[in-house]
């Protein structure tokens, strides 16, 4: 059965007439003959009753059309919502962005991207990226805008920006003028530190490891806006990208002796099948990359 066969049938049983089908269809009438009853001879009944000068359906042909109208309408949907994926009006991307990196990048880039593409949905999950790496690994997500590892066989990458760990501090911290400042320093310092599965952590504790000394942590939370607060509070010391300590009154961003840096960018698992939108999305922020907004966003 093809669906060919079924788009003749609905048309001749609406019309009532094998001429009048054919002139619709824009084909001649002999195929249209020709393949409905080749339906009916896979079905084993007569759709029309062609006794009679002018043709009528069946009642077998009647629950027929029925199902066939159902079906011919469902398949019509689908190819335009297919054309509405295809021309980007419609469209949804599974999306992670760490919270550090969704406060203070992330909503100039959605709001561009909404603004090029109105139809398509972000759906974003706040993740770390340790956890926002193992959903794309598992193609739980499409997409993540996340800290890059230094090297991956499963996941695809586009740099976006380059940031320096800065020591946050409160401004009365007795460090708060010395610049730059020894990791050896802070041993005894009482760290207030993201939670297990962000990245961040990871690299603050490999740092102590590398140090020789096992930090003291008073506080972990997975929310930037906590952690700002316990530091400019006093209650101990973090680090936190340049860009979220800057111009931030009551934190001070003092340079590390030995720098650390981290690369945030764009990931998605390699081989998994991309949509046109989250190919759109790629697309976007490769060229966002390059635009004077962003180097002036990168800006210190």
């Amino acid at each position: 059965m093809e669906l060919r066969q079924l788009e003749y049938f609905e048309a001749v049983s609406r019309l009532q007439n094998f001429t009048r089908a054919a002139e619709e269809l824009h084909v001649a009438q002999p195929s249209i003959t020709n393949a409905i009853q080749k339906l009916e001879e896979e079905l084993g009944v007569f759709l029309f009753d062609r006794s009679q000068k002018k043709i009528a359906i069946t009642a077998e042909g009647q629950a027929f059309q029925i199902r066939i109208k159902k079906i011919l309408f469902d398949v019509r949907q689908a190819v335009h919502e297919m054309e509405d994926f295809r021309k980007l009006n419609r469209g949804s991307i599974k999306f992670a962005a760490p919270p550090m990196i969704g406060a203070y990048l992330f909503p100039n880039i959605f709001n561009l991207f909404k603004s090029a593409y109105p139809n398509l949905d972000l759906a974003v999950y706040e993740e770390g990226s340790l956890a926002a790496r193992s959903m794309l690994e598992k193609e739980e997500l499409d997409l993540g805008l996340i800290i890059l590892p230094k090297s991956s066989t499963v996941l695809n990458t586009v740099p976006v920006t380059q940031q320096e760990i800065m020591l946050c501090l409160a401004p009365e911290h007795r460090l708060h003028t010395a610049k730059p400042v020894a990791f050896s320093q802070l041993q005894a310092e009482p760290f207030i530190l993201l939670k297990e599965e962000f990245y961040h952590r990871q690299l603050i504790l490999e740092e102590c490891a590398r140090h020789g000394f096992t930090p003291r942590i008073v506080f972990s939370s997975n929310q930037i806006e906590t952690i700002k607060a316990m530091v400019a509070s006093n209650a101990g010391i973090s680090f936190l990208m340049n860009m979220v300590v800057r111009n931030q009154p009551n934190l001070v961003g003092v340079p590390l002796a030995e720098p650390l840096t981290i690369t945030i960018g764009l990931a998605w698992k390699k081989g998994k099948y991309l949509s046109k939108a989250a190919q759109a999305f790629i697309d976007f922020i490769i060229a966002y990359t390059k635009s004077p907004s962003f180097r002036g966003l990168e800006k210190p």
